[in-house]
This record gives C-alpha cells, structure tokens and sequence, in this order.
C-alpha cells in the first residue's frame, strides 16, 4: 500500500515533468489535496495547460511513456471531458493518478478544488449539481427495471437495478440538504434517520421475497425526498406503489 511519502515522489516527478516541458504553461492540483493536505488515502490529481499551439494528444503520450516506465503504473482509462482529457492511471503500490490536460486558453477551475500551482488560469463556471428532477426520473426508471427482472426471475439483475435505485434516492437526500450529490461523496454526511431508513434496503440474499422487502424500502426513501420535483413525485407515485405490490401471476 503506498504511502504518502509515495505519493509526493510522484507529485514531484510529475512536476519536474512539467517544468522540462516547454509545451506546458500552467498547472494544478485538483481534488481533495487541493484543499488540504488530503489522508493517508487520498489519490494524486494533477491538472496542466497545454500551449494552444501543441496537440494534447502529443503531450499526452510522452508523459504516459515516462510514467509507465518511472513507476511500472497501469494506463486505465481515458476520460475526454469537453476540451480536457483525463487519463487514469495504477501504480503497483496501489496509489491511483488521475492526470489532465486542456488547451491554455481554456484551464481553468471547475470546482472549488482547484488549486493552481504555476502559470495562470481562466474564469470557468463551476460545474453545477445534477437536477433533482433528473436523479428523480432515474429512479424511477430503475426502478421499473428492477421490478421486472424479479418478475422474469433475473435475480442478479434485479439486485443491480434496486441498488441503482437506492442510490439515486440517496442523491437526492444528499441534493436537499446541500450535500454532494454524485459519485456518493455526500452519502456519509447524511443525518442518522437517513442511514436508519435506506440501510434496511440492501439485499441480503438473493431470493424474490428479499428482493422485494429491500425494493419496497428503496421506494419508500424515494418517494420522501421529493422536495423539488414534489408535481412529477405525484404523478407516477401510484405507478411506483403498483411496483411494490402483490402481482397476479
């Protein structure tokens, strides 16, 4: 498992990187060790500026050749985001880097955790939170879906869709009270009685009197975070209480 001591050997040859390459004019950490000095778990997140003038895809590559031969990391996936490209690396020592470039006339902070450590950066509007009518309809979606596959007897599908259903119902708990409400970064900050209601809707075997127990609590925490989308909630609520009820054959 790596250490932090780890972690800042690689900070700081990714930063010599940097400094080495004319091509790069700016540079930041993102993430939580913008913010503070992190914990003894928090992954490497490096952000830079790429001249206008030099294809990103070039820049890209030649780092990705001296990373992978300097620490023996894993390249696990591309995220191309607008005008950025995240690429993701593993290292054998478990420690996760996630490192982007963007074109300079367009790096900028999109969040608050942006911490810029050289060269200079533009003026971005943060990115918003999801729409609590967006997560909402989602629910309900999955929720359909699960219902269905207990019917057809695709148990470990149907275990897919209610987890899926639970946690779009916890976004939108985390969504109300001014929580992250992505990637289940607000989901430990929720009051008590939250945990109390959505921990009793975790399968615990897969069988179709527990997939139903668990889809029947999932629903319920659904339909109590409304708040937002109170008109739409209404209007399928009878659609989501038929899903949790005794079908005939």
């Amino acid at each position: 498992m790596f250490t932090i001591n780890d972690r800042n050997t690689l900070r700081d040859h990714i930063l010599q990187l940097a400094d080495s390459d004319s091509r790069v004019v700016s540079g930041a950490v993102v993430g939580s060790l913008a913010r503070s000095d992190g914990d003894r778990y928090s992954d490497l997140d490096l952000t830079f500026a790429v001249a206008d003038d030099f294809p990103i895809d070039d820049v890209l590559e030649g780092w990705t050749r001296d990373i992978i031969k300097k620490f023996n990391a894993a390249q696990l996936f591309d995220l191309p985001s607008g005008a950025s490209i995240y690429r993701v690396f593993l290292l054998p020592n478990c420690l996760q880097f996630d490192l982007s470039f963007t074109p300079a006339s367009k790096f900028g902070a999109i969040g608050p955790k942006f911490k810029l450590l050289f060269g200079k950066s533009v003026e971005k509007p943060y990115l918003s939170q999801p729409e609590a009518r967006e997560l909402f309809g989602y629910a309900v979606h999955h929720a359909l879906r699960a219902r269905f596959c207990i019917e057809r007897g695709r148990f470990w599908q149907a275990e897919y869709w209610i987890s899926e259903t639970r946690d779009y119902a916890l976004h939108l708990a985390c969504l109300r009270r001014g929580l992250p409400a992505n990637h289940g970064r607000g989901l430990d900050d929720l009051p008590s009685e939250i945990h109390d209601v959505f921990s009793q809707a975790f399968v615990t075997k897969l069988t179709r009197n527990e997939l139903l127990r668990a889809f029947a609590v999932v629903i319920d925490g659904l339909l109590y975070e409304i708040d937002g989308v109170e008109e739409l909630a209404m209007h399928v609520k009878p659609q989501l209480i038929e899903l949790t009820a005794v079908w005939d054959s």
